[in-house]
């Protein structure tokens, strides 16, 4: 950055701003040691804000030397905001880009350690994102609905769990006792995919509720349901 208003390094390393070099370039006509006590007034701390010393004199005759001002930034940023002119303001924009060029390479590495430090930090950070972008891809795959071709698959299966059972015990039933077969093994998939309908079947189910089909056998309670529908009903008439 090109030097706008001088600037220097103090002894514990911040930035001071040159108090006459911001009197000239603000342009100011009031004579600079009247116009930094005036401004000193607003409400600036001597060794806070700014440290007085003494300088040679430019002038040509030379003479006694003259007060100067290192200025912190903040103030020299203030100073300039209460000028209220377009060059106050150029000098407030000069100091916050000076802050920002500062922190930013503050915080760039020096040491060959700490670029080490930062590349693993860097390999860290884009392993985690690496893999944050794998689960969210994993779980979209998995929780993504069952194609027309898998749960067309479903439902011949459960269809054929059903009539199996039904040929290899021999059982003639009626609508209604096939019924709560179907009530049943759909009653099981429900459980095991923690769904409500069979239409919210998800990718991540499907191997499970197959080997749940190829395993199915109705539940007891459903067998005595089934035996029940087939008892004739007791007649009253003597």
């Amino acid at each position: 950055m090109n030097e706008l208003i001088k600037t220097f390094k103090q002894k514990d390393g911040s930035v001071a701003v040159d108090g006459r070099d911001l009197h000239d370039f603000l342009e100011v006509d009031t004579q600079y040691t009247k116009w930094i006590d005036r401004m000193i007034e607003y409400g600036f701390t001597e060794n806070v804000d700014f440290t007085s010393f003494s300088q040679k004199s430019l002038k040509p005759s030379g003479g006694r030397p003259q007060v100067n001002h290192a200025l912190t930034l903040d103030m020299a940023k203030e100073l300039s905001m209460i000028q209220r002119t377009d060059r106050g303001k150029q000098a407030r924009q000069y100091f916050i880009a000076m802050e920002k060029q500062a922190k930013a390479k503050q915080q760039l590495p020096q040491t060959p350690e700490e670029k080490i430090m930062l590349l693993l930090q860097n390999a860290n950070e884009d392993n985690k994102k690496i893999n944050q972008i794998d689960n969210r891809v994993k779980d979209l795959e998995h929780n993504k609905p069952l194609t027309p071709g898998e749960y067309n698959y479903i439902s011949h299966a459960v269809g054929g769990a059903v009539n199996t059972y039904v040929q290899t015990h021999h059982l003639i039933l009626t609508t209604k006792q096939r019924g709560k077969l179907y009530k049943d093994i759909n009653g099981g998939i429900k459980q095991i995919a923690g769904i409500q309908t069979r239409a919210q079947l998800r990718e991540k189910d499907f191997e499970n509720v197959d080997r749940y089909i190829r395993n199915w056998v109705p539940s007891t309670a459903t067998i005595l349901i089934i035996k029940q529908l087939s008892e004739p009903v007791a007649s009253n008439e003597g």
